[in-house]
C-alpha cells in the first residue's frame, strides 16, 4: 500500500490505535502528532486532519483507554457495582504505559468516558446518595484512582529508587518514620482497596 493510499484510508480510530501503540512502546513524553504520522507512514498534516491538535488526540486516546473497560457482568447491588467499576477503571489505566498520566491530563467528555461516568453515578444514586454526594463521590473516586495509578506507574519505571525512605529521618520525621513500612511501593493493591473502601464506607 502506498503512502497516498494509506492516507486516503486513514480514519481517526486508526490514528488513535497507532498513538496508543506508540504510547505503550515509548511512553507519553515521546508522543507527538509527528511521531504518530511517522508510524503510519503519512504526513503530519494527514494526522492533524483527523485529530486537529495534539491535545485533541490525547483526549481521544484517553477515551479509547476508558473504552477498553467492560461494563457488562457488573454486580446487581449498587455498592459492589460501584467498587467493581472503579477496579476495572484502574486496571485499564495500568494496562497502558503512562496510562494514568495520559488520562489525568485530559478532560474527555467523550462517549466511553461518559458511559463509565454514567454507570458509576447511577450505582451511587441507587445506593441512596444525593445528587451532590453522587457527583462528588464520583470525582473523589476518579481522582484517587488516577493519582494512585500514576504513582504506581512512575514507581515501576524507577524500581530501585526509594526516595521517601532515603528522605525520612527518625529524628526529623518521627511520625512518618513510624508508618514508612506501610508506604512501600509494593503495597499499591492494598492501598487502592483501602482507599476505595474508605471512600465508599458503608456502601
Amino acid at each position: 500500500m502506498t503512502k497516498r493510499q494509506t492516507a486516503d484510508r486513514l480514519e481517526p480510530a486508526t490514528v488513535i490505535r497507532a498513538a496508543l501503540e506508540l504510547l505503550d512502546e515509548k511512553g507519553l513524553d515521546a508522543l507527538s502528532t509527528r511521531a504518530v504520522a511517522d508510524r503510519l507512514g503519512v504526513r503530519m498534516n494527514t494526522v492533524l486532519w483527523h485529530v486537529k491538535t495534539k491535545a485533541r488526540m490525547l483526549e481521544l486516546m484517553a477515551d479509547a483507554v476508558v473504552g477498553e473497560i467492560p461494563l457488562d457482568g457488573l454486580p446487581d447491588s449498587p455498592g459492589p457495582r460501584a467498587r467493581e467499576v472503579v477496579r476495572r477503571y484502574r486496571r485499564a489505566l495500568l494496562a497502558h504505559r503512562d496510562g494514568a498520566a495520559l488520562v489525568v491530563g485530559t478532560y474527555a467528555a467523550e462517549p466511553h468516558t461518559l458511559r463509565l461516568a454514567e454507570t458509576l453515578v447511577a450505582a451511587l444514586l441507587e445506593g441512596d446518595l444525593s445528587e451532590r454526594e453522587a457527583a462528588w463521590t464520583t470525582w473523589t473516586l476518579i481522582y484517587f484512582t488516577l493519582g494512585l495509578a500514576q504513582e504506581e506507574q512512575a514507581a515501576a519505571q524507577q524500581p530501585s529508587v526509594d526516595r521517601l525512605a532515603d528522605a525520612v529521618s527518625s529524628t526529623a520525621h518521627p511520625a512518618l518514620h513510624r508508618v514508612l513500612g506501610h508506604l512501600a511501593s509494593e503495597s499499591f493493591d492494598e492501598r487502592f482497596e483501602f482507599g476505595l473502601n474508605s471512600i465508599l464506607a458503608g456502601r
